[in-house]
């Protein structure tokens, strides 16, 4: 099974695990790692060592991370680097999360992270654009003669 390592800023990886948690219930191999204003980022870095040797199961591990530069990608991003085992995925949201630690023992690594970016977009919508694709799919379902 993929590990799933999740962190961001402030409270907002153990926010999401939280979240993720009441939704699909309690994952192995998944460890989430908040980064708040006192930590530095050689800590985070230590966190991150540490949470890869707890789940690593020689399949891979993904770092979900909250924003694109910040220190949490960019400390998980040099790990990768230090291993072909490792992807980092960024933006995470509530969507891409609890999708993705549902559907990672059918992936391998790279399609992991591939469907975690579309998975992402697909999270992101409004009311307006569902109200219009139900409208849609109604009409074609009514032109059909259904």
């Amino acid at each position: 099974m993929i590990a799933v390592i999740l962190s961001g800023h402030g409270g907002f990886a153990s926010g999401l695990a939280k979240a993720v948690h009441q939704v699909i219930g309690e994952q192995d191999q998944f460890k989430f790692i908040d980064f708040p204003e006192e930590m530095t980022t050689p800590q985070l870095e230590v966190a991150m060592r540490s949470a890869i040797a707890d789940i690593d199961s020689g399949e891979g591990i993904v770092f979900l991370t909250d924003l694109l530069g910040g220190t949490p990608f960019r400390t998980a991003s040099l790990l990768s680097q230090e291993r072909d085992d490792i992807e980092v995925v960024t933006g995470t949201n509530m969507q891409m999360a609890a999708e993705m630690l549902l559907e990672r023992d059918e992936l391998n690594l790279i399609e992991f992270r591939d469907q975690a970016v579309e998975c992402g977009h697909r999270g992101i919508t409004s009311l307006a654009a569902e109200m219009a694709t139900r409208e849609q799919q109604t009409a074609v379902v009514e032109d059909d003669g259904i």
